[in-house]
């Protein structure tokens, strides 16, 4: 992507998702925003007021591009509609194995600022709920769709926080001895 050809709000959103989700909320100063954005600080504030609203910009933005991610990446491991969630271990599979992988920017920023900007948390809980709907879809439908996509989704988060500590393979591994068993509920 070449950023400089992007109108001034968008560089800066793009500058601020990549150093957001490198180094982290916290540590990136908009100072440092600003400059790797390459937009004077006045046309900085007037897109953004303040840090806050660059972090729910971010996050918005960063929810949006992660759900197309994992829909397309679902998509091109096979699945389909109430044929199981194997294609799940597939696509994390995929995305641990990015040099960029940080884990889920989600969970990094409850855990940064969740407690100091509310609407991280909705956000965040939002992601989450959409997250979880597509794997829903992967379930054979009927009375315990809803409770095996909602545990599909937390063994999916808990795989993403080991696969940030650990090797991704271990993770990965468990993960699809977990999501095995619901694929026939």
């Amino acid at each position: 992507m070449d950023l400089a050809a992007l109108p001034a709000r968008e560089r800066i959103l793009v500058t601020a998702h990549d150093l957001f989700y490198r180094h982290g909320i916290r540590a990136t100063g908009i100072d440092r925003v600003i400059a790797e954005a390459g937009v004077a600080k006045l046309t900085f504030y007037r897109h953004f007021p303040s840090k806050d609203a660059l972090v729910r910009s971010f996050l918005d933005y960063r929810h949006a591009r992660w759900m197309a991610w994992f829909v397309d990446a679902l998509g091109r491991h096979g699945a389909k509609p109430e044929r199981g969630l194997e294609p799940v271990v597939a696509a994390l599979a995929e995305w641990f194995g990015e040099p960029q992988f940080r884990g889920c920017a989600f969970i990094n920023a409850v855990a940064e600022v969740g407690g100091s900007l509310a609407d991280a948390n909705a956000i965040a809980l939002r992601h989450k709920q959409d997250m979880e709907a597509v794997i829903a879809e992967l379930l054979p439908a009927g009375p315990r769709r809803a409770a095996g996509a909602q545990a599909a989704a937390l063994a999916v988060d808990g795989a993403i926080v080991r696969a940030q500590m650990e090797d991704a393979k271990t993770a990965l591994e468990g993960l699809a001895l977990l999501l095995g068993p619901l694929e026939n509920p």
